[in-house]
């Protein structure tokens, strides 16, 4: 046997030896997953992840091994453990697929658990529909988008958000989910680190997880009203760190940071040459200042937006991107590898909501979130009122409270409400969507109210 054959042998036998040890460790890690949820543990502890990025930092050095390779590998190794912990983890998304299945079988269901709209899209939309058809848009396009449709998003954008956007800076997507996922796959690299704000939308870790990028989360409280603080920030980011991300107005408190905070986050995102991703999506449902992130000409900065909230088409998939042509281009290569374009019908009914004024849908909107406050200050929650969005986050003040335990319980009275968990580490939590008529949302505060009264 050659030198070569002897040398691919012991690779074999080591790379074998590897994956056993893989596998002792994943069922390690489940039993430790088991016993986090039953002692009320959240899944992710950055404490001791940072211990243990030390300890893998010592090691390489003194073994001689690139320590950026160390961690790239590490950071593998927590996300499989925070997958094989996180399955089973219920979320707004699994108890309104609960709640859909139980209305097949014929119970009533008054849904506050999704943000979902209740009002239609506006008329214009089923014009164009058929209007798309009778002019021929119903062909493949390209991949960004048609070019229609990205010279008029740039226009609409500049006027509202500060800045001055051109055609090549816009990606139209089905749906912002999708941008942020072309975003998180395009942009970053396994092993790669980013920070998410919690309490966040948690398709920002899924994302992520699933392009093998580590999640480095900071919490926020409900005493801090929700405002993560620079210290954290800056003690979050390493060598690792590529990017950001920002929701605001956030889902699920409905917060907007203070003008100032938001500023010294993107000059340190400047300084660290991080990527940041704003979700921005429920900026037409502002009820204080809000600023875009466009608006401080930040090259590594990407915005998502959709017509899902702003003009209640959730069921279209529309959503875009508006970030430098060098990032579009990228996101625009895996966009048409995965789908080709959006439906062309879409998109043209997408160009033609852009001339309706969507101002009601916020005022109406307001009108339902001051509802569900009104009857929340009657009942033993917590919250900071939202500065925009369409949720109310609120803390129940009760000893063991579960959020999960609780949502499950509510669905069995005909109210759907999202667990806090989904959000991060918030078991005494729940987010109330205020997407129901005025009626529907006060028959179901009063439900929640007697069930939360009978379980005392």
């Amino acid at each position: 046997m050659s030198n070569i054959d002897q040398l691919r042998n012991k690779i074999d036998s080591i790379t074998l030896e590897m994956l056993a040890l893989l596998k002792e460790r994943t069922e390690i890690a489940k039993q430790i997953g088991e016993l986090k949820k039953n002692s009320g543990l959240n899944v992710t502890d950055e404490s001791r992840e940072e211990q243990l990025r030390k300890e893998v930092s010592e090691f390489c050095k003194s073994a001689g091994l690139d320590e950026s390779l160390g961690k790239k590998f590490l950071n593998f190794l927590l996300n499989e453990s925070i997958r094989v912990q996180s399955e089973g983890k219920q979320t707004h998304l699994t108890v309104f697929l609960k709640a859909k299945s139980l209305e097949q079988q014929g119970k009533k269901i008054i849904h506050m658990e999704v943000g979902e709209p209740d009002f239609a899209p506006p008329k214009i939309v089923r014009d164009a529909l058929g209007e798309a058809f009778d002019k021929g848009f119903v062909k493949y396009g390209p991949a960004a988008g048609m070019p229609q449709l990205r010279a008029a998003l740039a226009q609409y954008a500049s006027k509202e958000f500060g800045a001055l956007v051109k055609p090549e800076n816009i990606l139209v997507s089905p749906g912002a989910r999708f941008s942020i996922y072309l975003a998180i796959s395009t942009l970053l690299n396994p092993g790669d680190e980013m920070i998410v704000i919690e309490p966040a939308w948690p398709a920002y870790r899924d994302c992520a997880i699933n392009a093998g990028v580590k999640v480095r989360t900071i919490p926020t409280t409900l005493e801090s009203k929700w405002e993560p603080t620079v210290s954290q920030i800056e003690k979050t980011i390493n060598e690792s760190t590529k990017m950001i991300v920002l929701n605001y107005p956030n889902n699920p408190t409905g917060k907007i940071l203070p003008p100032k905070l938001q500023e010294e986050i993107i000059r340190i995102a400047e300084k660290n040459d991080l990527y940041v991703l704003s979700d921005e999506i429920y900026s037409a449902y502002s009820f204080s200042e809000w600023r875009s992130v466009l608006s401080y000409n930040y090259k590594k900065s990407i915005v998502t937006q959709s017509f899902s909230k702003s003009h209640a088409m959730t069921g279209f998939r529309i959503g875009y991107t508006i970030a430098d042509p060098k990032i579009i281009e990228k996101m625009v290569k895996l966009q048409a590898l995965c789908m080709t374009n959006v439906a062309e019908p879409v998109q043209y009914a997408a160009l033609k909501a852009l001339d309706v004024d969507i101002t009601p849908n916020a005022k109406s909107m307001r009108s339902k979130i001051d509802t569900v406050i009104h009857e929340a200050k009657k009942m033993d929650l917590e919250f900071v009122a939202p500065d925009g969005a369409m949720y109310l986050f609120a803390k129940v003040n009760k000893q063991g409270f579960d959020g999960i335990e609780f949502s499950n319980m509510l669905l069995d009275h005909g109210v759907a409400v999202a667990p806090g968990d989904g959000f991060g580490n918030y078991k005494g939590f729940i987010r109330i969507s205020a997407c129901q008529d005025e009626k529907k949302l006060m028959d179901g505060m009063k439900i929640l109210d007697e069930v939360l009264n009978k379980s005392k």
